[in-house]
């Protein structure tokens, strides 16, 4: 009997104690929720301090080294633009603006510390990105470079008291505005989409000093960028289960090399975004039964949502974009709407220049007679670099058939205008931007041309006048975008 007892009470302290540490444990793992107000605020400037140890640095340089074949500083000219064939497979009136792949692959993570209010972070995953954002700095020798962070990538080697997380958000992407004067547009254009009623990525402004093995350097004001990932979508549609696509593609046809999964990767399923690009070209029913065919598309995707991008995107101008390029777009399949379009990389958004990549060419229609590419980027691509779509959609080819057939449409090119003057009277105003502009370059100017100042090599600003200038031709963007849409709208109405 005693023998009972005794192990009765050895049972029960077992689960007692199974209990609580299940507890603790859960504690410790689970994720915090994203706390938007510290990670991305909108009326002051975070700073981060980032070291990466000696060898770390030296690891970067190899590996950008094998990727661009040169020193960071000692490109005498760009690398061969090496077009990635699996991807952009498929007859060349299915393909657009490359996706380019500047390199072999993507640049490997390397551990950092982090320091963020005081608390620090050990065991950073920290990566460079982008293209041709990327070659210029490196090829320039900027240390302003464009890097993401991951705060669970190096899992088995955390402390066991840290985080995984910064404020809830397991990675973060931040932009150094290469090519943008102002610095702000990265960040004003995804507010922008937001308050038009396209869900974008938040952003916000960041003082970023990093180490680089011989002490910390200012390296200026970055922009920080929401990584689209299951807690965006949940944060701005409230659902996150259905697959969200990062695609390379033209939608011309489906090919599942061109849609990368963010998100459920081990579930070989394609069904949604093939269902899209069947009913989008299915062009015996646009062209017989053209109710039926919105019908159809309608049902695997938010068309509305998309013409009301677009009519954003044409306004503003953003050459860097689907229409120019087959790239910059995510695809999030939400359970009540279908596929819905995320719009993507803005640091091109409201220029008419031709980004970092000269001479520029018309993606839509091919290049010009007599073309030839810059000394250093080989023979003349399979396909063409990219340009902006106008407000009026003429010049855009089949092989962008989400904007070319949309646009044939009677239904869907009426809605479309709507968009664009819906637009263009309530949120892109003279008046309005102007105020924007005002009270971005006001927040960030302290970080810029204040007590502290961007220099090269830790900047692209060539000089402090460019920072001071930069709004004035915004808003003179903003009055020419003007006039051409009033333009465009007294033309339709005609």
């Amino acid at each position: 009997m005693k023998l009972a007892k005794v192990l009765l009470a050895i049972l029960i302290a077992t689960l007692f104690y199974t209990e609580v540490f299940s507890q603790q444990h859960a504690k410790t793992t689970r994720v915090s929720k994203p706390n938007y107000n510290l990670v991305f605020p909108q009326g002051r400037v975070n700073t981060i301090e980032i070291t990466l140890p000696k060898a770390a640095w030296d690891s970067i340089r190899l590996d950008m080294k094998s990727k661009f074949k040169s020193e960071f500083g000692k490109m005498s000219r760009p690398p061969r633009m090496d077009f990635d064939r699996e991807r952009a497979s498929g007859p060349a009136t299915e393909r657009g603006g490359p996706p380019m792949n500047f390199g072999t692959g993507e640049p490997r993570y390397v551990s950092v510390s982090l320091k963020f209010n005081g608390k620090i972070w050990n065991k950073v995953g920290f990566r460079l990105k982008g293209n041709s954002t990327l070659m210029r700095a490196w090829g320039e020798g900027v240390y302003k470079l464009p890097f993401r962070l991951a705060f669970d990538e190096k899992k088995k080697s955390i402390p066991s008291h840290q985080p995984k997380n910064f404020g809830g958000f397991k990675e973060l992407s931040f932009s150094p505005a290469v090519g943008d004067n102002s610095l702000i547009r990265e960040k004003i254009t995804a507010d922008i989409f937001r308050k038009a009623g396209v869900p974008a990525a938040q952003t916000a402004f960041y003082k970023i000093y990093i180490n680089f093995g011989e002490g910390l350097q200012y390296c200026g004001v970055y922009t920080l960028v929401e990584v689209i990932d299951d807690t965006m979508v949940k944060t701005q549609w409230g659902d996150s289960e259905g697959n969200i696509y990062k695609p390379e593609s033209t939608l011309a046809r489906f090919n599942a090399r061109q849609f990368e999964k963010k998100n459920n990767k081990k579930k070989a399923d394609y069904g949604d975004v093939q269902a899209f690009v069947k009913a989008l070209n299915d062009d015996s029913l646009r062209l017989s039964n053209a109710a039926e065919w919105r019908a159809n598309l309608e049902k695997t995707f938010d068309v509305a949502h998309f013409l009301k991008y677009l009519a954003v995107n044409n306004c503003i101008v953003n050459w860097d974009s689907y229409g120019g390029m087959a790239h910059n777009y995510y695809l999030y399949h939400s359970p009540t709407r279908g596929l819905v379009w995320i719009p993507w990389d803005h640091n091109e958004a409201m220029s008419v220049r031709g980004g970092n990549m000269r001479p520029m060419v018309d993606a839509r229609q091919g290049p010009p007679e007599g073309f030839r590419p810059p000394e250093g980027f080989g023979s003349p691509p399979p396909f063409p670099m990219g340009s902006s779509v106008s407000l009026d959609i003429r010049e855009v080819g089949k092989q962008w058939p989400l904007i070319r057939y949309l646009a044939d449409d009677p239904v869907y090119f009426s809605q479309y205008i709507a968009y664009v003057r819906a637009f263009s009277e309530n949120i892109f105003t003279t008046e309005n931007m102007k105020k924007i502009f005002a009270k971005n370059h006001a927040l960030i100017a302290p970080y810029v041309n204040g007590k502290l100042e961007e220099r090269r090599p830790y900047s692209y600003l060539r000089s402090i006048e460019e920072f001071k200038n930069s709004t004035a031709q915004l808003n003179t963007h903003v009055i020419e975008r003007q006039k051409a849409i009033r333009e465009f709208l007294e033309k339709v109405q005609k």
